[in-house]
């Protein structure tokens, strides 16, 4: 067992002024230099990022993040083209990884399933001044979003389909920002995910406050919708752009679909997912495919808790009190996994190097 932690991160203020403090906080950091070394020793080959396409590109569906990666750049002292090239999400590579994903009448409950050196540690509570919906949820790639729910009771994750045959686009933690700072329900969310062009193929799990829940299913090529209260990580529609080899994923869903019900409370669902005992909870981190966290999100009273490893009573944070005012007490949460990796804000990484 190694123990790990992820940071609450909290924010008011413009896409410009989030960056820069993050640069500035980021700049010496444990967590920046292990995330570099770690990208360095997982890529076989380099992806090219053309800057001004993906400057257009976030100009035409989340202009506020142009000026969050100049203040990043900034804040780190780096040019514009290098947090380009690092944050954007547009053109990188992502990791394989797991995930599991369940709504019911009023929640949605997710696992993410990954290997721990690729986890930042960070959940970020973030208020826009300058246009866009406040958001809650863990970050990736520092702007990214795995998953989250916003001041309108819109709540999205996404999982892990297929690699093969990427194309030009942006990577699902970015995408996952995008649908968050920009939509309000699920038709909106479905809109931005045919209209902007997906790296690789991933499900977007799409909840809102009428309790209306989708799986869109997306890859380069195709973006295709059906209706849904759960889904793992292999396409039901698109299948021929499925991995070969996707029996886990559907034993894992039908695992789920045994103990699903549409009332379950906020402890129950939550337990579903975390609890080793449940058999959705995965300690799989070898295959990049063990549960990080667990995340439950709630529309109508934009209440989310959040733990980290298995069998953890969950951290309890209210988005609407954040937007009245009200300062998280929460600094840290912190959990346990059967792996021999901690995440990569821990020195223990870098001092191995």
């Amino acid at each position: 067992m190694i123990k790990v932690f992820t940071d609450l991160i909290q924010f008011r203020g413009s896409h410009y002024q989030l960056g820069f403090e993050q640069g500035q906080e980021l700049k010496d950091s444990v967590l920046l230099k292990n995330r570099r070394t770690q990208w360095q020793k997982r890529r076989k080959r380099q992806f090219f990022t053309d800057v001004s396409e993906a400057v257009e590109l976030l100009n035409q569906f989340g202009p506020g993040l142009v000026a969050e990666l100049q203040g990043l750049a900034d804040g780190l002292e780096w040019t514009f083209e290098q947090a380009v090239k690092e944050f954007s999400g547009y053109y990188l590579e992502e990791e394989r990884s797991g995930c599991s994903i369940m709504t019911g009448t009023d929640f949605l409950v997710r696992n993410y399933d990954s290997h721990p050196s690729s986890y930042e540690g960070r959940l970020v509570v973030y208020q826009p001044s300058d246009g866009g919906y406040a958001s809650i949820g863990p970050s990736m790639q520092i702007t990214g979003r795995m998953d989250g729910i916003n001041e309108k009771g819109f709540a999205m994750g996404y999982n892990f389909t297929n690699r093969i045959g990427s194309g030009d686009g942006f990577v699902c933690n970015m995408i996952g920002r995008i649908l968050l700072e920009n939509c309000a329900t699920v038709d909106e969310g479905i809109e931005l995910l045919k209209a902007i062009p997906h790296r690789s193929s991933f499900s977007y799990i799409l909840f809102d406050r009428t309790g209306e829940s989708v799986v869109v299913e997306a890859s380069p090529r195709k973006v295709v919708v059906r209706p849904a209260n759960m889904c793992t990580n292999h396409f039901e529609l698109l299948k021929e752009e499925n991995r070969y080899q996707s029996d886990e994923s559907i034993e894992r869903l039908n695992r789920i679909k045994a103990q699903w019900r549409p009332s379950l409370s906020a402890r129950q669902a939550y337990q579903l997912f975390n609890d080793r005992e449940q058999g959705i909870f995965s300690d799989r981190y070898s295959v990049w495919s063990g549960t990080l966290h667990t995340s439950y999100y709630q529309p109508q009273t934009l209440m989310v808790l959040y733990g980290v490893g298995a069998n953890q009573l969950p951290v309890r944070i209210n988005l609407q009190q954040f937007l009245n005012g009200e300062t998280i007490r929460i600094k840290r949460v912190t959990g346990q996994l059967k792996a021999g990796t901690p995440f990569i804000n821990d020195r223990q990484i870098h001092l191995k190097q």
